[in-house]
């Protein structure tokens, strides 16, 4: 049923002109400026996609957006889906899994995320070397999951080595401070308590989120690589914790952003 499901997706897409990306892009919380920098030829809302999870108020402007960015043919995620909304995890992921279908070769995603790491600083991106799940589940645990590959996918390394090493130097020779670290996915989407962050603390967390965890074991499923950046949005000090100005999150990440674009956009270009 499912395997139906996503290739009516497919065929769909590629009858619309969908026909050959090469990367895949998931943008996150209050990252959507990447799309100026590409030259679009396609646009389509999820809602208008068969089988695609049904958007929420929040996805109102959910879309797939195909194109070219620094010479290659990309397929975008403006708009991702969350477990905190109430879909369950194969609808969080049915996006990584059409995008695969449409044949793309490596995957890029992008998230807001509190820094746990004390060193780390609102506005500071981190590229993500590892991860911790703390979701509660697995995209992988349905039944006929392993009609899309191995369900003990093997998660030694999760983040693609050769894609974080690109992303590492271009962070270096564009002077963008880059840190490497540890991502752990929560729920939510209440945020943490003092007790819950001295936990992260404790489990050698450097950053913690919503997301991302998800989409990259569906890709780890797939053989397909990946890599992820968190832009770090506020200081999660459980000693001198301030109470959450939501606004105040959008707009660091929009500051940020740039810099993730020129990474992403760097990437692009030597993959």
């Amino acid at each position: 049923m499912k395997k139906q499901q996503l290739k009516e997706t497919i065929n769909f897409l590629k009858s619309n002109g969908i026909t050959s990306p090469e990367i895949g892009i998931v943008l996150g919380t209050g990252l959507g400026k990447l799309i100026a920098e590409i030259s679009i030829e396609k646009e389509i809302a999820y809602s208008d996609i068969p089988n695609f999870p049904v958007a929420t108020v929040e996805f109102h402007s959910g879309k797939l957006i195909y194109g070219s960015l620094s010479g290659k043919k990309v397929i975008v995620m403006a708009g991702r889906f969350h477990l905190y909304e109430g879909y369950n995890p194969w609808e969080v992921t049915y996006g990584i899994r059409a995008m695969h279908g449409l044949g793309i070769k490596n995957l890029l995603i992008s998230n807001a995320a509190g820094a746990i790491n004390l060193n780390y600083k609102k506005g500071d991106l981190m590229l993500i070397e590892d991860h911790i799940n703390l979701q509660g589940s697995s995209p992988l645990a349905f039944q006929g999951a392993n009609n899309f590959g191995n369900i003990f996918a093997d998660m030694l390394a999760p983040y693609s080595a050769v894609l974080n090493t690109k992303i590492i130097a271009i962070a270096k020779a564009q002077n963008i401070l880059l840190h490497q670290g540890t991502y752990t996915s929560v729920l939510g989407p209440q945020l943490e308590t003092r007790a819950e962050y001295r936990m992260l603390q404790i489990l050698e967390t450097d950053a913690v989120g919503m997301s991302t965890v998800p989409e990259v074991i569906v890709a780890k499923q797939l053989n397909l690589p990946c890599a992820a950046i968190s832009v770090l949005t506020d200081e999660c000090d459980p000693k001198n914790l301030q109470p959450v100005n939501i606004s105040e999150i959008i707009a660091i990440a929009g500051k940020a952003e740039p810099k993730m674009i020129a990474l992403f956009k760097g990437v692009i270009k030597v993959i």
